[in-house]
């Protein structure tokens, strides 16, 4: 069954979704459909978007009618675009059934040719195992129950609490609230707090599935743009008083993808601003176990302010496979968002907190090792990148697992697309857009092998060679599948 069309784009917006869309190529019906394709890959042309009509097209874009109905026609055969006579021509994601590799943006590539650069994710730790095999043990202690843990299991909260205790930040275990991942407690958050039709403040650039979370919900984001060194508190407190949002939600903890951190100044005006203009903040702790610097880390936000419902997830510390994340914020609230659960879902499965339950007995030798293999590998990328891509510029980070890299062109997407064709998957810089800017920009992880991230960087680099003026780039030095 065909897509219902949605929403109408006119000529001239594609156009400037489309930006140099050929860059100093000649105009080709292969170059246009591909541009497309990256538009609906990154978001920026949502499923049901009605195009404009060929003659409209054609005109907007200043090319041959032929060359659009040619693109379309490659659209409609990668099932990108659907037609109907009488209907016109509306946006479309491919038959999941054609495999995940169709859809790009964050998901696995099942080509293990595909070097993912997309996803900013470490591999299991090899403690996993043991912890399994403990958890298991103590899951025999679980089978006589109902299994339902709409709070989370109550060794695992205790844990989770200890550790915000630890780092300065008082925290009874009734505080915390264990969800399927910190996207998960992000919805929950929402859910509770922000109508449809309210607004809420995020960085910009920021992490891309919170963006996805508002719009699911109907809410608008208001964006405040980050500087090269971080925040600009100045213009945040503005925004805040001019915008009224309903919620802020910030990364102070090694920003993604920048990975700046707040110092302990930045966090103290940023929560009188807070106070202030009595706007509640979700801060987003998900890659506070990365730290690179070798310092002694600030206070969390959540001591500054009560205005603060901090999210945080096992993902980047130890492995996503274990979809666990939580919730610390009062009593009263985290009582009210278990109150309003059961309409989303009814607990977080028990095995994979009994083995979280597990790492968080001995966690610092883990995290400890994670943090030195993921320094080995930001330094191998550096490296790669200051070789075969010395033009591009970035900041080291302070934390986190990518680099937040300017490109010195306004060409991210149309390098993403050239690089699946290179056997690299990327995620172009509009992807971190909330109005689909940032074309200057690309995020690159260091969460592969030394060995392949090099190998990438040289993917990478061929692919950067085909999209930019200049002369013809240097032939590949690595296979390509």
């Amino acid at each position: 069954m065909l897509p219902t069309p949605g929403a109408h784009i006119y000529g001239q917006k594609l156009v400037d979704l489309l930006g140099a869309w050929h860059g100093a190529s000649r105009p080709s019906s292969q170059l246009l459909a591909e541009g497309v394709r990256q538009l609906v890959l990154d978001g920026r042309l949502p499923p049901g978007t009605r195009l404009p009509a060929e003659r409209e097209l054609a005109a907007a874009l200043d090319v041959s009618r032929t060359l659009v109905a040619r693109a379309l026609e490659r659209l409609r055969e990668d099932d990108f675009v659907a037609s109907r006579r009488g209907a016109g021509s509306w946006v479309k994601l491919p038959d999941s059934r054609r495999g995940n590799e169709m859809h790009g943006g964050w998901f696995p590539s099942n080509d293990p040719g595909m070097i993912n650069l997309a996803q900013a994710t470490p591999g299991a730790p090899p403690e996993m195992r043991g912890a399994v095999e403990r958890a298991q043990v103590r899951l025999a202690e679980q089978l006589g129950d109902h299994g339902y843990q709409p709070h989370g299991l109550p060794a695992l909260r205790t844990r989770i609490a200890e550790r915000y205790t630890a780092r300065g930040l008082p925290t009874n275990p009734e505080q915390i609230l264990v969800t399927n991942g910190a996207q998960h407690a992000f919805a929950l958050v929402l859910r509770a707090v922000v109508a449809p039709g309210e607004r809420v403040l995020v960085e910009h650039p920021t992490y891309p599935n919170a963006v996805e979370a508002l719009r699911g919900h109907g809410v608008t984001p208001v964006a405040v743009p980050m500087t090269d060194d971080g925040w600009d508190l100045e213009l945040l407190n503005a925004t805040l008083r001019q915008t009224a949002p309903r919620l802020a939600y910030l990364i102070p903890d090694f920003h993604n993808p920048t990975g700046v951190r707040l110092d302990a100044e930045g966090r103290s005006r940023l929560a009188t601003t807070l106070a202030r203009t009595c706007t509640n903040a979700v801060i987003d702790e998900t890659l506070i176990d990365i730290d690179l610097t070798g310092e002694e880390p600030p206070p969390p936000m959540a001591s500054f302010t009560e205005r603060a419902i901090t999210i945080g997830s096992a993902g980047k510390s130890f492995w996503g496979g274990l979809r666990l994340g939580w919730i610390r914020a009062s009593e009263e609230f985290v009582q009210r968002l278990v109150l309003g659960r059961a309409a989303v879902d009814l607990g977080t499965p028990v095995l994979e907190q009994l083995v979280l339950a597990e790492l968080l007995d001995d966690a610092e030798p883990v995290l400890a090792r994670r943090r030195e293999e993921t320094r080995q590998r930001l330094d191998v990328l550096v490296a790669a990148l200051r070789e075969h891509l010395p033009e591009w510029r970035f900041r080291l980070p302070d934390g986190g697992l990518s680099l937040w890299c300017d490109v010195g062109e306004p060409i991210s997407s149309r390098l993403a697309v050239a690089a699946e064709a290179h056997a690299v998957r990327l995620a172009p810089g509009a992807r971190f857009s909330v109005n689909g800017s940032l074309e200057r920009w690309i995020r690159v992880p260091y969460t592969l092998p030394g060995e392949r991230l090099v190998e990438a960087i040289q993917r990478l680099a061929a692919a950067a060679g085909s999209v930019r003026p200049g002369p013809a780039p240097n032939p590949l030095t690595v296979p390509i599948a």
